[in-house]
């Protein structure tokens, strides 16, 4: 029956590689020139040219770094994890292959995504100029090549990395599948590494050339946001592909890998003879995929007014076929009753843990489009907090951020106690991927948002017609709701995902110790480890958006200085020096990466060398609650900032060019940061200190608190 399991989730798995593949083919269909006479048509071939190159030269460099810190890693995970209570396994070993295939997939993911999406853009601009309607669909079926690659890769990895290590391990029997598991979370673990340089190095990249591009371009020289008189406007396009598409796949892939590995790690105790259970979580994902389709299938695009209504149609109509579809899956799969730690939970109750999850990760979304929506009174009391200034500006936007952070907890926090009563720890991990169950259309929807934005650079840089500006701009607005609602669910993706995480390493812990462990905040090894985690994502913070910063400096240096002395720029007829300043963000991106990766990575090991399991228990603790309320603090001020300056640019407050214009532009300079680098940063935070300490449980056990 296993193998009747494996066979469902292969099949949906390759169907989705399929369905990828056919729709890359669809946008690669459409002439880069279509419509364009040949003057046009070169102009745009050189920026599209320059677009794409500079991205896939970013992700050289950093593919370059990453494979040499991949394999110095992985040799720490095979000498480390200890095998003495499973001596003849080679536990370490094993592990540290499952780490470099998780890497390894995660790296195709986001390559696929990032070449398709720059092969999108240009094309999405010259399907403008022929209705609303197709430029919709190219930009659509761009972001659909990632959604169905990305998890259709990650579901196929985790079966192959399962078959795999089944037959390697296979003399351990069904009573020791936890070690089976724990060696499979080493995938969890690569996508997860990837994911924090594809989103710290990523956001760098893309806020330095924006930040430097906005202050010098708009603000100092007074020109448009993406006039190609601006030094630094293909980087910025760059940074959108780089920041917004491959980083968002690659955390979200690491959520994917990680909530299946956590729920697989409770499972192998709870289900250690039940295939079909076992196996229940990698097949939620790979679910999504048809149904995915099915949704994109119904909906479409026929005039200017459906493109908002139609991307949220698509996250709606997915997550309830989800919830129909889970129904029948959960009945069939999980046993009708079973025990956790001596208490019996059903089959019903895990279908409402997936679907607490499912309409949490919703609620999330929606709230996150409430607050950062220039449509909403949110937004529009910070736009009309600039008619005073800046500082008014600052505040309302920091307000509106914290004030942001309510309803979405609420909502996680119902999520969790509803699944945690139903199902357990067991339960939250289903929850986790409840969340997760409308990946497909969530990425799609997500990496449609770059390829919109920048086929309206692309537009605005070859000097079309205004029409066709107008119709990416639309697009492009709709994206920018969108792109907010993504980072929301990114981010109670992983709270919830981090919580699954922390279930997985207490019932690995607890397991490889013989008994469970305790955590008391009368313990003071407890108590102060909840005070380091809770400081983590604070200072994890402060050194993004110091890189930031820093990168920002030597970006707006440059620009300052080709202004100065490039004679003729600013009459058109001067050549801005456009690879410089892609070179500037690749540079500072690569340099800027490092310690923050240090900083998430080494804090757990040596907390748990040092004090051992108790404490790093507490370390995550601390950090999923404080980095979980600064994430969406941080991504709703940056997006409220960001759209009460659109919401100005409109016509509204004076409109562009004026004092409150100016300050919105200002203020959401200042949000650039937060929402783009700082805050979906931290969800790598807390999901990869927990999945490091999943993997590192057993050298915890064995080595850890050597000073208690």
């Amino acid at each position: 029956m296993s193998g009747i399991t494996i066979t469902v989730t292969t099949v949906l798995s390759l169907l989705g590689l399929g369905i990828a593949f056919f729709y890359m083919r669809k946008v690669l269909s459409v002439p880069l020139d279509l419509g364009l006479d040949e003057k046009d048509g070169t102009r745009l071939r050189f920026i599209h040219g320059a677009i794409a190159d500079g991205a896939m030269a970013f992700l050289k460099q950093e593919y370059k770094f990453l494979a040499i810190f991949m394999i110095v890693f992985a040799a720490i995970i095979a000498i480390l994890i200890d095998d003495s209570h499973t001596p003849d396994t080679r536990e370490g070993i094993y592990t540290a292959v499952a780490f470099l295939f998780g890497g390894l997939i995660s790296i195709a993911s986001g390559y696929i995504g990032m070449k398709v999406a720059t092969q999108g853009n240009a094309r999405t601009t010259v399907s403008a100029k022929q209705s609303i309607s197709s430029a919709f669909d190219l930009a659509i079926n761009s972001g659909a090549v990632m959604g169905f690659a990305l998890v259709g890769l990650a579901t196929l990895g985790l079966v192959v990395i399962y078959v795999v290590m089944h037959f390697l391990l296979a003399d351990l029997g069904v009573e020791n599948n936890h070690i089976l598991m724990e060696v499979i979370a080493g995938f969890g673990l690569g996508g997860s590494t990837i994911a924090l340089f594809a989103r710290v190095g990523g956001g760098i990249f893309t806020k330095a050339a924006d930040v430097g591009a906005d202050l010098v371009g708009k603000v100092e020289q007074g020109i448009p946001e993406d006039d190609p008189r601006n030094p630094a406007v293909i980087a910025d396009n760059v940074g959108d592909n780089v920041g917004d598409v491959a980083g968002m796949g690659a955390d979200l892939f690491g959520s994917c890998a990680e909530s299946t590995c956590a729920a697989m790690v409770i499972s192998a105790v709870v289900f250690a003879a039940d295939p079909n259970a076992l196996l229940f979580p990698i097949l939620i994902s790979a679910v999504g995929i048809p149904v995915s389709l099915i949704t994109k299938l119904l909906v479409g695009v026929k005039t200017e007014d459906d493109v908002a209504p139609a991307l949220m149609k698509l996250l709606i109509i997915s997550s309830a076929l989800m919830a129909v579809v889970m129904f029948f899956f959960t009945r069939a799969l999980i046993p009708d009753s079973f025990d956790i730690n001596g208490a019996t939970y059903t089959d019903m109750g895990v279908y409402w843990c997936f679907l607490s999850g499912l309409i949490a990760g919703l609620t999330v979304g929606l709230l996150t489009g409430y607050y950062t929506s220039e449509k909403y009174a949110p937004v529009q009391e910070v736009a009309k907090s600039c008619e005073t200034g800046v500082a008014t500006n600052i505040i309302y936007g920091l307000a509106l951020g914290y004030k942001s952070t309510v309803l979405p907890y609420l909502a996680i926090a119902v999520s969790i106690f509803i699944s945690w009563d139903l199902a357990g720890m067991y339960g939250v991990a289903i929850a986790s991927l409840g969340m997760l169950g409308t990946l497909v259309i969530a990425l799609t929807i997500d990496a449609y948002g770059p390829v919109a934005d920048n086929a309206g650079g692309i537009a605005e840089m070859v000097g079309l017609e205004k029409e066709v500006r107008r119709r990416t701009d639309i697009l492009d607005s709709a994206g920018n709701t969108t792109a907010a609602i993504g980072k929301g669910f990114a981010i109670g993706a992983a709270i919830l995902t981090s919580l699954a995480l922390f279930a997985a390493f207490i019932t690995s812990a607890s397991t490889l110790m013989g008994e469970p462990i305790t955590m008391s905040l009368l313990d003071p090894v407890v108590y102060t480890s909840l005070f380091i985690g809770a400081v983590m994502p604070f200072l994890f913070t402060a050194m993004t958006m110091k890189s930031v910063g820093k990168a920002a400096f030597d970006m707006i240096e440059e620009v300052r200085r080709q202004f100065r002395s490039i004679p003729g720029i600013m009459e058109g007829t001067g050549k801005p020096d456009y690879a410089l300043c892609v070179a500037i963000s690749t540079k500072a991106a690569l340099r800027e990466m490092i310690a923050p990766g240090v900083l998430i990575m080494g804090t757990p090991l040596v907390v748990g060398f040092l004090f051992g399991v108790e404490a790093v228990a507490g370390v995550l603790a601390g950090s999923l609650v404080a980095g979980g309320v600064l994430a969406i603090a941080s991504s709703n001020s940056g997006g409220a900032w960001d759209n009460a300056k659109k919401y100005i640019e409109a016509g509204n407050l004076g409109g562009k060019g004026s004092d409150e214009h100016k300050a919105a532009v200002v203020g959401d300079t200042v949000g650039d940061p937060l929402k783009d680098t700082s805050g979906p940063s931290l969800n790598i935070l807390i999901k990869l200190s927990a999945i490091l300490s999943l993997v590192f449980a057993p050298f915890f056990v064995e080595f850890g608190g050597i000073l208690m």
